[in-house]
């Protein structure tokens, strides 16, 4: 009950209570009257519409930045009643109102309204909260409608021209950094002076009437790990982690485009799922770096280590730089960070120190040294 219908309930009951100890049978009539209106109050509100609520998201998933928009019907299913009501959405952290003034038996209205996006993370829609009240403002009562509808905000991708071609190739013959005469046959052709003895193929030459060499290509495509370092005490700026998970959803982008075999890998767990649903809800917790490190080693997922950090992980490059052994490439992207000492690690790895995802992007294309 709203503060009017407390204070008109109390009234009742002391006018009956003074006209019945009393002898005043008008006050009686008035706290009777009192009680009637808030008895009538109670059942108004207690009333509950029969509504039909449905949620289209376009898109349900988009970049950080890029719109998009909710669209929300809602049906009266009752038969007999108009409902006006008060109706609001939530969207996010704000609250929409929802237009259902007169909304007759059989029939809906429209809503559609954009959907935040300017930070990265899972934006809950919903439920529909509907609030009655009498026409003397005596009752309120709010009730809920609807499932709750979440639209993923992806990391913007930028794009990216080159990808690291690793130290093998495809069948196909797309990538030609691997030496010859591996794992895998692939042709026949003629002898070349220069050609080791113990790859002819005595059979097709005795066929034939020359020598010919068996041709060996190694049928492994190369694999790109990213390591996403997600510990908190890496970002003093929340906002530099932001840009760290715009380069990872970069390259595995350019990883997909290119239908290179790519891996994304968090130090303080195992992802799984689609990377951009676990890059969406990537967030800053404890780690630990030696730990993911180790794993990396043993399991040697690939031939091309992408290690993305903040300020706080610049102490940590050495220790990554020591999986060259067991990656043949190792490139650091290292953001907000830009007034410190450049770093200088050699042989070992790539260093990329970037201020942004945009900036990371060009430098990106920019390397030579894949």
């Amino acid at each position: 009950m709203t503060a009017r219908g407390i204070g008109l309930l109390a009234a009742a009951l002391a006018l009956l209570a003074a006209g019945f100890g009393y002898g005043y049978p008008d006050l009686a009539l008035l706290g009777a009257t009192g009680l009637v209106a808030a008895g009538c109050a109670l059942a108004f509100a207690f009333w509950r519409p029969r509504l039909g609520v449905q949620r289209v998201a376009e898109p349900d998933r988009v970049a950080r930045g890029e719109p998009a928009r909710m669209r929300l019907t809602v049906r009266n299913t009752s038969r007999l009643r108009a409902a006006s009501m008060v109706a609001t959405d939530r969207c996010g952290g704000g609250i929409v109102p929802v237009p259902l003034l007169r909304l007759r038996p059989g029939t809906d209205t429209c809503v559609a309204y954009p959907v935040p996006t300017t930070r990265r993370g899972i934006v809950p829609i919903g439920p529909l909260r509907v609030t009655r009240g009498d026409p003397l403002g005596l009752v309120t009562l709010a009730r809920t409608y609807g499932e709750v509808v979440t639209v993923r905000v992806h990391p913007r991708i930028h794009p990216l021209r080159a990808t690291p071609a690793g130290m093998a190739r495809s069948l196909d013959g797309r990538i030609d950094k691997v030496p010859h005469g591996t794992i895998t046959f692939d042709a026949l052709r003629e002898y070349v002076v220069g050609d080791e003895l113990r790859r002819v193929h005595w059979r097709s030459s005795a066929k034939v009437g020359e020598l010919m060499v068996r041709e060996q290509l190694d049928t492994a495509e190369p694999t790109i790990v990213v390591l996403l370092d997600d510990r908190a005490a890496t970002y003093p700026d929340p906002e530099v982690f932001e840009s760290a998970c715009e380069a990872a959803a970069s390259i595995v982008a350019a990883a997909v485009r290119e239908d290179l075999p790519v891996g994304l890998h968090l130090v303080s767990t195992v992802a799984a799922g689609p990377y951009l649903d676990v890059l969406t809800e990537a967030a800053l917790r404890p780690g630990d770096l030696d730990a993911t490190l180790r794993r990396l080693r043993a399991q040697r997922l690939g031939d091309t280590l992408v290690f993305l950090t903040g300020p706080g992980g610049r102490a940590d490059l050495g220790t990554v730089g020591a999986l060259r052994g067991t990656y043949p490439v190792v490139l650091a992207g290292l953001f907000g960070d830009r007034d410190a000492a450049p770093v200088t690690a050699g042989d070992r790895m790539i260093v990329i120190e970037a201020a942004d995802g945009a900036e990371f992007a060009a430098a990106w294309d920019g390397v030579r040294g894949w």
